[in-house]
């Protein structure tokens, strides 16, 4: 089993590459809170938090492999509901686009998964709304902002305990913060990552760390048995867990390029040239990102 990909570090060296000067700051606690589960898991409700994005027609493009798409960003929690498939995309994030394309809903949204161990009688139910979370590289705006209404929102449906799901890197943190508040709340949590290093060094209460690229939390592409077997992992964490940072790797291997870890955002397999136009592509998707912080916050609109 290969040993997990140190994002916190790659990044920092990345963006550096890029001329972007300092490293960013990742929140971290030393203090986690913890709550356990105050029903049998197959009693339990369980809500599934996502950081993907509704699919907006005018919003560019979106699809499946699509380059970073700052204008498909949204900004503030939103919920929709979970008795059908919703359209959900990560285009706007930093997902690992060479070696997944995210065009499989169940490998980053483990509705169906979910709703199998329900009927099976794992759980007791999938909450009726999902709940969307916003990546804002802004710890204070998540944790001011983002986790009281992700948390109201949860208890409004009697959520008994939440399934996080993040994407990109900046994604793992907001959803460890969204943890903490859930928790000391007394909802159970279980975040279903790809980036350990970044999740462990902010403090969460439980991780099923998956050993994949990034956009696939909730389970290998096209293979819906494994993304059952992983999604069953994460609840059975809610239930047996006895301490906060708890983390469990699943054994699961990524079954494509096995060079994924060595490629992601390593600036030195990158020429000046192809530096040149990350840098480029990014400052473009920056732009577009602030217009639609911009016009969001305008109009109050939860995009």
């Amino acid at each position: 089993m290969s040993q997990p990909l140190k994002y916190i570090a790659r990044i920092a060296d990345y963006y550096r590459a890029l001329g972007y000067g300092a490293a960013y700051e990742w929140a971290r606690f030393d203090d986690v809170p913890f709550a356990r589960l105050q029903k049998p898991l197959a009693q339990a409700r369980i809500g599934i938090v996502t950081t993907a994005a509704p699919y907006q027609a005018d919003r560019g493009d979106q699809g499946p492999g699509a380059p970073y798409n700052g204008a498909a960003k949204f900004y503030r929690v939103y919920t929709g509901p979970t008795d059908h498939l919703p359209d959900l995309r990560i285009s706007h994030i930093a997902y690992d686009r060479a070696h997944t394309k995210a065009d499989d809903l169940g490998s980053y949204f483990p509705l169906r998964a979910l709703q199998s161990l329900a009927k099976d009688g794992g759980i007791g139910d999938v909450s009726p709304r999902f709940y969307g979370l916003p990546t804002n590289r802004s710890k204070r705006t998540t944790l001011d902002q983002d986790c009281p209404d992700l948390l109201a929102a949860m208890q409004a449906d009697h959520v008994d305990a939440a399934v996080l799901v993040p994407n990109c890197p900046v994604c793992h943190q907001s959803v460890t913060l969204a943890a903490r508040t859930l928790e000391s709340a007394g909802i159970p949590t279980v975040i279903m990552g790809c980036a350990k290093d970044i999740v462990e060094h902010i403090g969460a209460p439980r991780l099923l760390f998956n050993n994949f690229p990034l956009g696939n939390g909730a389970g290998l592409p096209h293979d819906p048995t494994n993304q059952r077997k992983i999604a069953q992992l994460a609840v059975t964490l809610l239930d047996t867990a006895t301490a906060p940072r708890s983390t469990v790797q699943s054994p699961y291997a990524w079954s494509g390029d096995p060079d994924w870890q060595k490629d992601y955002s390593n600036a030195a397999l990158l020429s000046p040239e192809e530096i040149a136009r990350r840098r480029a592509e990014f400052d473009r998707g920056k732009a577009a990102a602030k217009l639609q912080r911009e016009e969001a916050q305008n109009t109050g609109e939860p995009r």
